[in-house]
């Protein structure tokens, strides 16, 4: 027998107790489960094609003219102007380039360093579950403490008075996701009216991520800082990996009131600094494409929604169609399952095919165990292919 290993110096383990139980994340588990056995890979939610030439261009001349050293720790002011005018022309939003907007790593790092920066120990954030997985390993890098408020499916509604009862005094924020990962929910105007009034009401922060604002399927996407009371005391977070299909280049921002970004922006700086400098001006050519782009953008994967959605039904799955975000969920129980992860680890030996058992985004357990995920972010012929191979489930 092998020889136990050697204890870790320093007489502790050596994860800090607040990161103990985040260890591999779902995605990689699933991806590299895809990997080994050759199953198409419908979980990590990652496009299978470029994005428009016109920006992969925009990027490749960047790096012929040089753009290839440290930017502006705030991001170029190229692409802090096209992200306000972003914010203008969609929403109404009227942003000061110069110190209302932050160029970031990612959404990941702008909800990071919003978290690291608004929240100190013992602080709560409320947050809605499923909730995308980072958020949890963020509020626990804060030192924070969450508190979960379930949408249940099918419509992944919540209960008003749930929310209520989630605000005490020690909440800080409110993290918010619309559209909603993993769920595909659109939150309504109605339902974001009353987080709303509780963030006035308790002079409450909202940091919302809005990575999926132009894949609304059904339903219309209503940033919270548009609502009154909430411009000044709101934080919004997008990306270009969402809208543009170039996920792996990490160019997020986060915009709002000078004083949230100024104290984001204090934190930011001593994560990545900065990154991305030859994307930053290729993403900003991105952001002043016109009209047709988004709209045929949200047309293509409404058309993939749909085309999944029907393969799943087909299969015998309960699908619960997404408003929005390029994922759709399905119950397992509908084809004789009754734990979402062990059917996701048995799936590509089954029929081969790879999903997201969906209770890994939950602290309710129960109301996640039977859920599972579905991206549809791929080429028509793939998800073609994954119906064919899941149609094998009823046979």
């Amino acid at each position: 027998m092998a020889d136990a290993p050697p204890p870790p110096p320093g007489g502790r383990p050596p994860l800090v107790e607040r990161m103990q139980g985040f260890g591999e994340t779902i995605f990689a588990e699933m991806s590299a489960l895809a990997v080994r056995t050759g199953a198409v890979n419908l979980g990590q939610g990652f496009p299978d094609t470029d994005g428009p030439s016109l920006i992969a261009e925009a990027a490749v001349d960047a790096i012929r003219a040089g753009h290839n050293q440290y930017p502006p720790g705030v991001g170029i002011p190229s692409l802090r102007a096209a992200i306000a005018d972003h914010q203008r022309r969609f929403y109404g939003i009227e942003l000061d380039a110069d110190t209302e907007v932050l160029v970031t790593a990612g959404a990941t790092e702008a909800i990071a360093a919003a978290l690291l920066a608004l929240c100190d120990r013992g602080d709560e954030v409320v947050t809605f579950e499923p909730y995308y997985d980072s958020y949890a390993a963020c509020i626990a890098l804060a030192g924070a403490e969450r508190r979960v408020v379930t949408l249940r499916p099918p419509s992944y509604g919540f209960d008003p008075q749930d929310l209520d009862a989630a605000i005490t005094p020690r909440t800080r924020l409110i993290l918010l996701n619309t559209p909603h990962n993993p769920t595909g929910k659109v939150f309504s105007r109605d339902e974001l009216d009353h987080v709303a009034r509780l963030a006035v009401e308790h002079d409450l922060l909202v940091v919302t991520d809005e990575v999926y604002e132009h894949l609304v399927f059904d339903g219309e996407h209503v940033p919270i800082a548009t609502l009154p009371g909430m411009a000044e005391r709101t934080l919004t977070i997008s990306s270009a990996g969402k809208t543009f299909s170039f996920t792996g280049w990490k160019i997020g921002w986060i915009s709002g009131p000078a004083a949230l970004v100024a104290a984001v922006r204090t934190v930011k700086q001593f994560l990545t600094d900065v990154n991305g400098a030859p994307f930053q001006p290729a993403v900003a050519s991105g952001l002043a494409l016109g009209d047709g782009y988004f709209t045929d953008f949200t047309a293509d994967m409404r058309a993939k929604r749909d085309l999944l959605c029907d393969g799943l039904g087909a299969a015998g799955f309960e699908v619960f169609v997404p408003q929005g975000t390029y994922f759709a969920t399905v119950d397992v129980r509908s084809v004789g399952a009754d734990d979402g992860r062990t059917f996701c680890l048995e799936l590509p030996e089954r029929c081969g095919v790879v999903a997201v058992p969906n209770v890994v985004f939950y602290d309710d357990v129960d109301a996640g165990r039977t859920l599972v995920r579905f991206a549809f972010c791929k080429r028509t012929e793939v998800l073609e292919e994954a119906i064919h191979r899941l149609a094998a489930l009823g046979t």
